[in-house]
């Protein structure tokens, strides 16, 4: 007989940190950034907008973290799977939500396990995967 430990979940006092810390991490580098946190079932937990950033960078930080969600996966280790011929080329129109394949949307574990996601719009590709990763590296 097995038995499974029980995994504390993401909570909104997480997703407050995760946001935070992202924040910090691209006012630092001079970056306008929206930011998106989602729970494992993919609700939203945490959402932030800065009003100077571009009003699509927040629904670009959801979908980042969405895709990165449901794939398990982060978003900048998936774009070249989503190119013809790719592992994942024909996936966006097999689901309900339109998933976005650009670096900033990373997966959040806790003792190996999915327990949410967050994502990172607004900068450059590779700076939005740098926020993100950030904001995980401060959650620990």
């Amino acid at each position: 007989m097995s038995t499974k430990t029980a995994v504390a979940p993401l909570t909104t006092q997480d997703a407050d940190l995760l946001v935070a810390t992202a924040h910090r991490a691209a006012e630092a580098a001079g970056v306008t950034v929206s930011v998106t946190v989602l729970d494992a079932g993919g609700h939203l937990l945490a959402f932030r907008r800065d009003d100077r950033a571009v009003l699509i960078s927040g629904e670009t930080s959801t979908r980042k973290a969405y895709t990165a969600l449901q794939l398990n996966a982060p978003t900048a280790d998936l774009v070249e799977a989503v190119q013809p011929g790719g592992l994942f080329h024909t996936l966006p129109t097999a689901l309900d939500r339109p998933l976005l394949f650009i670096a900033g949307g990373v997966p959040i574990h806790r003792d190996g396990r999915l327990i949410g996601s967050i994502g990172v719009g607004g900068g450059a590709p590779e700076q939005d995967h740098q926020f993100a990763t950030a904001a995980i590296e401060g959650l620990v």
